[in-house]
């Protein structure tokens, strides 16, 4: 049972509801780190009073330092102050920053010795195969926080060492479900912020709007299960009960379902093998009635389409996509840019952008640069 936690991204979402669990069964954080809410984190700080918390934006350090200055609590800022969070020798290192932030952080974990419990995508997306490396060079685990792959990790446990035939990677669809090109020309970034199913920050909920999310997703399958992109099939679920399924090679088909609750597969990463009372919702399969299922629509949600062509050609191939779709919802939630727009330019980098067959934190950082500098050309 862990113990003690650095819990990255505390301010968060996924933060936030990882602290329910932390208090729910006595687990202390002993770093914390946020981006730029300042106010929550010194507040978070004050109530477990853990040895040492981060603010990402160096422009609010002194401010944070002066209002925790009569505490112990050691105060850092920057991607040297994330980086030494995450390397402070713990039971596990919970990574739930957003964006691309997160690789090296969760790298820094690796080699400190940590084993990570991961809620940032954009880790895999863009280095899974130096995080994978080494992860078994230091012979550390990464456990999935995001709730299809805590489902995919679940199920796999059952698999009594049979082979995996297939990978059922499952969709809610967002909120436009259903909705074709001219459709999707004129909807609100408000429309777009409201998600049928479950409550995240803003990336997050335009990312599943876009079906980005589940191309980020199936990217991360490929690494964390060490599969082919052609064994992950993704199935839209509207009602996100069945949180993704595993096929075996007998025709077997097994799944984790439940309420969509992030709480469960948080404390799942955090208490693992073991199970224990979660403070989540419960579901009622009454209450369900009905699980569908349907095929994405991949010609009107261009950025699943061109999430599945990145992973197949790998590389950085994958950095280009996600580097230019976080540039391009950042231009959408600035009101800079339509809804639909984000497919095209992604879709516009991901054919311009050189991308390299060499994949090195150097190199990742190279194409990063290069596809949101290329991204913002298009627009501004």
């Amino acid at each position: 049972m862990i113990k003690e936690i650095s819990l990255l991204g505390s301010t968060g979402s996924i933060g936030t509801q990882t602290l329910e669990i932390c208090r729910a069964h006595d687990i202390k954080p002993i770093a914390l780190t946020a981006h730029r809410n300042s106010e929550l984190l010194e507040k978070q700080a004050r109530e477990f009073l853990p040895k040492l918390v981060c603010i990402y934006d160096e422009s609010l350090y002194s401010e944070l330092k002066n209002r925790l200055a009569d505490t112990n609590i050691k105060v850092l800022s920057g991607m040297d102050g994330l980086c030494e969070a995450a390397a402070v020798k713990t039971d596990a290192v919970v990574n739930s920053v957003v964006g691309m932030v997160g690789l090296m952080p969760t790298a820094t974990a690796l080699e400190a010795g940590n084993k990570v419990a991961l809620a940032n995508k954009e880790t895999l997306v863009t280095g899974g195969e130096i995080i994978m490396r080494l992860a078994k060079e230091k012979n550390l685990p990464i456990l999935p926080i995001d709730s299809e792959h805590s489902a995919i990790f679940q199920s796999l446990m059952a698999s009594g060492g049979s082979r995996i035939e297939k990978i059922l990677l499952t969709a809610s669809g967002g909120p436009f479900l259903g909705y074709n090109y001219e459709q999707l020309k004129s909807v609100t970034k408000e429309q777009a912020l409201k998600h049928p199913n479950w409550s995240m920050g803003h990336k997050i909920t335009i990312d599943s709007a876009t079906l980005m999310n589940k191309g980020l997703e199936l990217i991360e399958a490929v690494w964390l299960f060490d599969t082919k992109p052609s064994d992950v099939e993704i199935l839209v679920h509207r009602q996100s009960i069945l949180h993704s399924a595993v096929e075996f090679e007998d025709g077997s088909v097994i799944g984790q379902m439940g309420a969509p609750d992030m709480k469960i597969p948080i404390q799942f990463a955090l208490t693992y093998p073991n199970r224990l009372c979660c403070p989540s919702k419960r579901m009622s399969l009454f209450d369900v009635g009905t699980l569908t299922f349907e095929r994405p629509d991949e010609d009107t949600f261009l950025c699943l389409k061109y999430a599945k062509k990145a992973i197949e050609k790998k590389g950085t191939a994958c950095t280009v996509l996600n580097s230019a779709n976080e540039e391009a919802v950042q231009l959408f939630l600035e009101d800079k840019i339509s809804f639909y727009r984000i497919g095209e330019l992604i879709a516009d980098a991901f054919e311009n952008v050189k991308s390299s067959n060499n994949v090195t934190l150097d190199t990742i950082f190279e194409t990063e640069k290069a596809a949101r500098e290329y991204v913002r050309s298009l627009v501004l």
